[in-house]
Order: structure tokens, then C-alpha cells, then sequence
């Protein structure tokens, strides 16, 4: 079984050579932008990982505060930030369930494919390290400031299809329970060879989608990735 923790502690640059390949057609920022404009807000970022919305983000916004678990992946955006001259970040390891912010702070909190983490088979817990996570992006937020949260709606799929039951409940929460609003859109990975991708790709998501890629010579994998929003 893949330990993508293991990634994050260790791989960052596998890793964000993998995410440069995904969202080939552009669509997460013009769908970020739909549900609130950028410009001039101050933005909490939860997973930031390796810099990946970060990087696109930041030249739009007053300012970001991007935190993650690992400091192996923080360190690879801050060199990824440096050379793309962006100054207006501030990157520090964080639990998404404990930021060190102090309330009433930012316009957006923004969380990419992190907090549905903790929704997992492995923690029976998962539900309350949600609530807490999402209990800390409303404690930050000024009065009609945006949550949004972006996860996967199926990797090598054209419509959306939740991989794990777990992830359907905890979705299920953030629409029944939370209030959430929900869209989706591709974010289809695009690689210069069958090769490319095999090399990209096997580390993170395993042999199963390696096959296809091979028998079927893929060098564009769909993705479909959900976003869910509120203003609070």
C-alpha cells in the first residue's frame, strides 16, 4: 500500500513534478476565482505542500499564510516561490487542526486536498479531526470571509466517482451538515510521453493506474476534482 505520508515527508519533488502535470487545461484558478475574486484578500492555505496553489494564488492576492505538516514539502515551495519572485507568502508547518493565526485574520481559507486526509479507514476518529479542522478555517475568517476546500472526485475517471466510502461520508458532511456548496471540474494530468507518465505517475497512485497507462498508452489522465465552498 502507498504511504503518501511517507511522499510528503520525502518526495517532494516527485510530487510536484506529478501535480505540474495535473490541471492541464487550467481550470482550478478560474474556478477558485468564480467563487471569490483573489485580488486583495488575505488567504490562509491549509496543505499547501509544495507550493502548487500557492504559487497561483499569491501574485492575486494581498497576502498568503500557507501551512502544512511537513517541512520537507515547505521548504521545497519556499525555494519554488523564490524563484518565481513571489514575497507576499508566508510558509510555516502547521496541523490543520491547530493554526498558529490568531482569529478574525484572513478573507479565504483555502484547503487543497488535505483535510480528506483525515478520512481514512485507518482513523475512526476522522469525523472529529474534520469538525476541528473546519472549526479552525471559521475561527480565523473576518465576518464574510469564504471557506474552500478542494479533494478528488476520482483519479482516471471523465465523470466524478468518490474513491472511498469514507470520503463519500465525510463529502456527504460538508453538504448535509455544514452547508457547503458544491461544483466540480476536470483537472486532467497531460504528460509528453506514455514513459513520462509511467515515470510520474506509479509512486504516487500504484500499479492499477500504471497498468491502464501502459495497455492503453495514456498520456492524458482524467481527474475530476471537486470544490466545495461557504461563506460564512
Amino acid at each position: 500500500m502507498i504511504d503518501h505520508e511517507q511522499i510528503y515527508r520525502s518526495q517532494a519533488d516527485r510530487y510536484d513534478l506529478l501535480v505540474s502535470r495535473e490541471d492541464c487545461h487550467g481550470q482550478i484558478l478560474p474556478a477558485l476565482r468564480k467563487i471569490r475574486e483573489l485580488k486583495g484578500l488575505d488567504v490562509a492555505e491549509l496543505g499547501a505542500g509544495s507550493g502548487r496553489l500557492t504559487a497561483q494564488i499569491a501574485p492575486l492576492a494581498k497576502s498568503v499564510r500557507a501551512f502544512d505538516g511537513s517541512a520537507h514539502m515547505l521548504e521545497y515551495a519556499a525555494r519554488k516561490l523564490e524563484k518565481l519572485e513571489i514575497s507576499n507568502t508566508i510558509l510555516q508547518e502547521a496541523d490543520n487542526r491547530k493554526l498558529p493565526l490568531e482569529n478574525s485574520c484572513v478573507d479565504l481559507a483555502l484547503s487543497g486536498w488535505s483535510i480528506g486526509y483525515f478520512a481514512s479507514p485507518k482513523n475512526p476518529d476522522w469525523r472529529q479531526d474534520v469538525v476541528q479542522a473546519l472549526a479552525e478555517m471559521r475561527r480565523i475568517l473576518r465576518p464574510d470571509g469564504t471557506i474552500v476546500i478542494l479533494e478528488t472526485l476520482g483519479t482516471g475517471y471523465e465523470e466524478p466517482r468518490v474513491p472511498t466510502a469514507e470520503l463519500e461520508a465525510y463529502y456527504t458532511y460538508l453538504e448535509e451538515k455544514e452547508g457547503f456548496e458544491r461544483t466540480w471540474i476536470r483537472t486532467d494530468y497531460r504528460f509528453a510521453s506514455v514513459e513520462e507518465a509511467l515515470r510520474t505517475i506509479e509512486f504516487f497512485f500504484g500499479e492499477p493506474l500504471s497498468s491502464r497507462v501502459r495497455e492503453q498508452k495514456l498520456t492524458v489522465i482524467p481527474e475530476c476534482t471537486g470544490i466545495w465552498w461557504r461563506r460564512i
